[in-house]
């Protein structure tokens, strides 16, 4: 993928994974549409409304990811499905490292990205779904200036105290975020091992913070 295409993609990541920014979840049986829907609504207004994070402020984002968008996502599932086969063979010390190091490779690049929201808006198409499905697919369009722009979410509900809709995926352009990353991802470890895929992480965050 080219630099143009990777940052338009950062760029409507940034919109979709801080959709989740808003209010916590109202209600555990609240669909998964309906989710997405009010807090795509909400997320963009609070963008808009804040000139620091469209400055890029990463403390800012950060804080934001850590207080609002982690309690919303199933992390270890994204990462896990990320690293691939490889990751049952990780050590609970390096699963630990790679979910620090994988949040931060996004974070940093969604505070790259976030300039470039202005008048997004986004539509939730029909879904077809059972009661009783525990993962589902919400297809949504992002409409502003120029095409439309596909973005879909993959979800599951979880049970339990923190029962409700999680987002474990994300399709941007036809292109789903894990299966980009795993692409990525195997390669490092094929030539170099868990430990080598966190030593890859860390050392391009560590080059992330020095650009700011």
């Amino acid at each position: 993928m080219n630099r143009r295409f990777l940052s338009r993609l950062f760029a409507v990541l940034l919109v979709s994974t801080s959709s989740l920014l808003a209010l916590p979840v109202r209600a555990a049986d609240e669909a998964a549409e309906a989710l997405i829907k009010r807090l795509s609504i909400d997320v963009l207004d609070n963008i808009k409304a804040d000139k620091a994070i469209q400055a890029g402020n990463v403390s800012r984002i950060v804080a934001l990811v850590d207080g609002k968008i982690m309690p919303n996502v199933n992390f270890q599932r994204m990462t896990a499905s990320a690293v691939g086969p490889a990751w049952r063979q990780a050590t609970p010390e390096q699963q630990k490292r790679l979910q620090e190091e994988f949040k931060i490779l996004l974070v940093r690049t969604y505070a790259g990205a976030l300039t470039q929201v202005s008048d997004q808006t986004i539509f939730v198409k029909p879904m077809r779904a059972a009661a009783e499905d525990k993962e589902v697919v919400v297809r949504t369009e992002v409409k502003g200036r120029g095409d439309p722009i596909q973005l879909d979410y993959k979800l599951e509900k979880t049970p339990g105290d923190g029962a409700g809709w999680k987002i474990y995926n994300l399709n941007v352009l036809g292109v789903w975020l894990v299966e980009t990353y795993r692409s990525q991802f195997a390669q490092e470890i094929n030539a170099k091992g868990i430990s080598g895929l966190i030593v890859t992480l860390t050392d391009r965050n560590k080059a992330n913070a020095k650009k700011g």
